[in-house]
């Protein structure tokens, strides 16, 4: 019988190499991406059936790199991975695209039980946060939306870049742009957002955990 092929895409190498260990006991473990940008590159190349995915990656989050596959490679399944127990990750990765969610403190059988979940086309979502999401979801009252869905994609990411330090030019090289055109994007983002700013930008970004 074949065994459910698994990338795992964190930046932080060690953590990975250590779930790589335990995964590999009743997982083929395929690759490891170490950014948003190469996790969708390995997505490609190598066409897991899971992809466990940290939500904060550099380049582009695991969200934003979440989004992208889902469009391109929809029979991908992706497992959000995070150390925020926090309800409204999960319903922008959800949002994304994403078939799970857990958090970096769950118990490895229970890790183990929601890749096994994802993988046969079910959703997941940690036990921690599934009492919430139910409370959240039959709520009677107007649909909270996202603030972080007043921007695309393509903002989200430049606001990202910003925030990890990148000048402009380097973020347009990134993104293969223009710095021209990153620059109409940051005053587009600046609008919508009603910040003068790139402080402000960066406090954007540290409150909606984009990086």
């Amino acid at each position: 019988m074949k065994r459910t092929s698994v990338v795992l895409a964190d930046d932080h190498l060690l953590f990975a190499e250590c779930v790589a260990q335990l995964l590999q006991k009743h997982f083929e473990v395929i690759g490891i991406a170490l950014d948003g940008r190469a996790m969708i590159q390995m997505a490609h190349q190598c066409k897991p059936d899971v992809i466990l995915a940290d939500i904060s990656m550099p380049v582009l989050n695991g969200i934003e790199a979440t989004r992208v596959i889902r469009t391109e490679l929809p029979s991908t399944k992706i497992l959000l991975l995070t150390m925020h127990d926090d309800l409204s990750l999960a319903e922008e990765g959800f949002a994304a695209g994403a078939t799970g969610f857990v958090t970096k403190t769950t118990a490895a059988e229970e890790l183990l039980s929601a890749i096994q979940t994802v993988a046969r086309g079910d959703t997941y979502i940690t036990s921690s946060l599934a009492r919430e999401l139910i409370s959240a979801l039959t709520t009677i009252g107007p649909q909270r939306a996202s603030q972080a869905r007043i921007l695309t994609a393509r903002q989200r990411q430049i606001v990202q870049l910003l925030a990890e330090g990148k000048i402009m030019k380097e973020a347009a090289d990134i993104m293969n742009i223009s710095t021209r055109t990153a620059e109409s994007h940051k005053y587009e983002i600046m609008r919508r957002l009603r910040v003068r700013t790139t402080a402000e930008l960066i406090r954007y970004a540290v409150r909606m955990k984009l990086v």
